[in-house]
């Protein structure tokens, strides 16, 4: 994370078979002000996060929420960046951070999906491809709504990459280079 960057709200969907069982959603004490560019980007603002809990005791609500990593597949877009803030506070907490599987739908959105189909793989282009039904706005939950849509259409085009099952797709979400196809045209960056 950036210095003086902090989780200002967190967002979850828990997910099954394509139902949605539970939403996790809360603002979060930065403890610190927020940044204008921040509240420009989120519109999170002091007041909105005023008498909000600190990170260190929302974590084990999270991860009470998210369940054990034996049951539960984090899936977010730019997986990396989201969890460098979270694996960070975990540990600032002396938490142990759970060994989740995590799947990337940028990643995956890059090795499925053609410069024809989108001109790039960030979440609102994305979001707009798959007819999503929540439009991102850099606020978490909406977020990851849209984040759950894209994935859900993202899963139907695993099919003709021979991806069936969660080790297959976690596999192919770490190859370096997009696989050939006959479809495939150009990969996305």
């Amino acid at each position: 994370p950036h210095l003086g960057a902090a989780i200002t709200e967190i967002g979850a969907i828990k997910s099954r078979g394509g139902i949605v069982l539970g939403e996790f959603k809360t603002f979060v004490d930065p403890g610190h002000l927020v940044p204008a560019y921040i509240t420009e980007l989120t519109g999170i603002t002091d007041e909105m996060l005023f008498g909000s809990p600190k990170i260190d005791s929302l974590l084990p609500q999270l991860f009470d929420f998210l369940g054990t990593p034996d049951e539960t597949v984090l899936v977010a877009q730019n997986a990396p960046f989201d969890l460098s803030f979270l694996t960070s506070a975990t540990r600032a907490a002396a938490l142990p951070w759970p060994p989740y599987p995590v799947l990337d739908t940028a990643i995956i959105a890059r090795k499925v999906l053609t410069r024809d189909e989108v001109p790039n793989c960030q979440l609102a282009t994305l979001a707009r491809f798959f007819g999503a039904d929540t439009t991102p706005n850099h606020r978490a939950l909406d977020d990851a709504r849209a984040t759950l849509d894209v994935f859900h259409g993202l899963l139907e085009r695993l099919g003709s990459f021979d991806i069936h099952t969660l080790e297959e797709l976690l596999n192919f979400s770490k190859r370096s280079k997009k696989p050939k196809s006959p479809e495939s045209k150009q990969p996305i960056d």
